[in-house]
């Protein structure tokens, strides 16, 4: 046990789909500049498509747009697209950002005619600037309250028509008033292997890196659906091909980078592979409780169920039950383990490490 003052960083996951001050400037490269570059999303693409044609034919602002989903699945590239499909400017800020309807008030306030307004993490608002908002996207006016108390006054301020982009990775806490606001709503879905293929193929030719058909295939395979952690797994196997190679991205290099980094066939990385080990080999796979393995594999608890469940969970390793977590037929296969007996060593540890 670490009996120092300070608690160390955990380590940056290469497969985290959230992205730190280095992606986020490498996006900004790699985005794609219209509908016609987007890559996957295909439904949400084409129904986005009719709905800024339709706005442009009619010279009005486009209708307020949610866009949901996994973190890394491009909900800010389409809004930026959205912006320079109208020929607008953007104006970017997020839910945690806003935390007083005069924050908003100000934002709101100073939007020129036609601007996107772009609020990435939409649910976390606070409350009051979640109501202030329902009048702005529906009426394009606000009320600003000046004073307090009895001698309060609302001066109502109307507003230049806008579009609000909304992003979330929960959109089941949306209230539903405001959730109706939205004139349209797109679900972003994860990304199928061959088209990562076609991400990487444009991201590697933005980057100016040699790659082959086989090695693009085996960093997508690898990329858990999403294109962010695409793009970084291609740095870093462009890095290794640069330093240990011949700067060409073959399959055999994306396999031995990939190695180095510890990401495995599926995607999964150290940490993944630890909460599965432990639930196989310590606990016979389950069912065992959340702080019991997260005590196992010597993380939090917030931790193993934030970051590494839902992976696990989506790729079919792990399942949620009532008594605690279960491996899965899947997960000893992945890891080349045998399942125990029934009534051997797993059946066991039921009673003792139940949810």
């Amino acid at each position: 046990m670490n009996w120092d003052d300070t608690t160390p960083e955990a380590p940056e996951r290469l497969v985290e789909a959230v992205a730190d001050g280095e992606d986020q400037a490498i996006e900004a490269a790699l985005r794609p500049k219209d509908l016609t570059e987007f890559v996957g999303q295909e439904r949400v693409r084409e129904q986005l498509d009719l709905v800024l044609r339709a706005a442009r034919q009619r010279g009005a602002t486009a209708d307020h747009v949610l866009l949901s989903g996994a973190p890394g699945l491009g909900k800010t590239t389409l809004s930026m697209i959205i912006a320079a499909e109208m020929g607008a400017p953007i104006r970017i800020t997020s839910g945690p950002a806003i935390q007083h309807a005069g924050d908003l008030a100000a934002i709101l306030s100073s939007l020129t005619e036609g601007e996107v307004l772009f609020l990435d993490e939409i649910h976390r608002m606070s409350r009051p600037a979640e109501e202030m908002l329902y009048m702005a996207m529906e009426d394009f006016r606000v009320d600003v309250i000046v004073g307090k108390g009895p001698g309060a006054t609302a001066i109502p301020l109307e507003l230049p028509h806008f579009t609000l982009v909304g992003a979330t990775t929960r959109a089941g806490l949306l209230p539903p008033p405001l959730r109706d606001r939205f004139g349209f709503t797109g679900h972003m879905e994860f990304y199928e292997p061959a088209e990562l293929e076609r991400v990487i193929h444009r991201s590697a030719r933005l980057l100016d890196v040699g790659i082959e058909p086989e090695g693009a295939a085996e960093i997508a395979g690898r990329s858990r659906g999403t294109p962010r952690i695409a793009n970084r797994l291609l740095r870093r196997v462009r890095d290794y091909a640069q330093v240990k190679a011949d700067g060409m991205v073959t399959r055999e290099v994306a396999v031995a980078a990939l190695g180095v980094y510890e990401v495995d066939a599926r995607g999964l990385d150290r940490l993944d592979r630890a909460v599965l080990s432990a639930l196989l080999k310590l606990f016979g796979g389950g069912p065992v409780g959340l702080s019991t393995l997260a005590v196992a594999v010597g993380e939090e608890r917030e931790t193993v169920e934030e970051v590494a469940e839902p992976f696990l969970v989506r790729e079919g390793l792990l399942a949620r039950t009532p008594r605690g977590r279960v491996a899965t037929p899947a997960a000893w296969a992945h890891l080349g383990l045998t399942p125990p007996q029934q009534g051997g060593a797993g059946a066991g540890q039921q009673g003792l490490f139940g949810a």
